[in-house]
């Protein structure tokens, strides 16, 4: 399996700071290429978001330069990565709730992070961040920790209800601001010719999955320069319908 990475970030119309970080990667490792991506999105309207928001990135970062060639020694294993990524969720939420105490300031952050190897992807979400496949059509992996998809969920509102519901942004939980993180985990096996992509809750309000479709399916998504005009082109879209948070995007072409 070979892998092409593009990303793209906009700080949109309304705020001045960028809160959402990103880092995405491809590793070399005895079990073949492998591709680790991580987005967060800094808590709207939470002081020092991007700084939550960075931290967790690294210490994602940080696993993949440090554990994941270890883990590559052998077969992975859902429940290594499963263990690794809920405590690195659990220790950082208290870190950063215990920063937040002691400087007098309230920040969170969500999560999305993916592992693709040639035979399997791995993925933990906390949030709203989202991770989606799109192959010859468009499926979010994730599953939304907020009161919106709740209530969806429970049939107290409809799909079409919850995408002008006032609330929709309103998350169950996020690291740093919980006192208790519960992320979901998600796995699968890797599809060839496919986009794996990460993003921002900004950057797909504004839009339809049949836009998404259209410019991030892989007949378009070619190589990283193409890849990135045409993410650069939803974020436009998105500022164009008045989207008024960052927006963020990371896609990862298998081939």
């Amino acid at each position: 399996m070979n892998y092409i990475i593009s990303a793209s970030t906009d700080v949109g119309n309304i705020k001045n700071t960028n809160q959402d970080s990103f880092n995405a990667k491809l590793i070399s490792t005895k079990q073949g290429k492998m591709v680790f991506a991580v987005l967060c999105d800094g808590m709207g309207g939470l002081s020092k978001g991007e700084v939550a928001s960075t931290t967790v990135v690294k210490a994602f970062g940080k696993w993949a330069e440090t554990r994941l060639p270890e883990l590559s020694e052998n077969e992975i294993t859902d429940s290594d990565i499963r263990n690794d990524w809920v405590q690195i969720v659990t220790d950082f939420n208290e870190k950063i709730k215990s920063y937040g105490k002691k400087s007098g300031i309230s920040l969170g952050t969500t999560v999305t992070a993916i592992l693709i190897t040639n035979r399997r992807y791995y993925i933990i979400n906390v949030g709203d961040t989202r991770a989606y496949q799109i192959t010859d059509s468009v499926q979010v992996l994730t599953k939304d920790q907020t009161v919106v998809a709740r209530e969806v969920e429970l049939g107290n509102i409809t799909e079409e209800e919850a995408k002008t519901d006032p609330r929709r942004s309103v998350l169950l939980q996020c690291i740093g601001a919980s006192d208790v993180v519960y992320p979901d985990m998600f796995f699968g096996d890797t599809a060839q010719n496919a986009v794996y992509m990460l993003c921002s809750d900004g950057f797909r309000h504004e839009i339809s999955e049949q836009e998404i479709y259209q410019y991030l399916q892989p007949d378009v998504m070619l190589d990283s320069d193409g890849m990135k005009f045409n993410m650069d082109k939803l974020i436009k879209i998105n500022k164009q319908r008045q989207e008024r948070d960052n927006i963020t995007v990371l896609s990862i072409r298998t081939f």
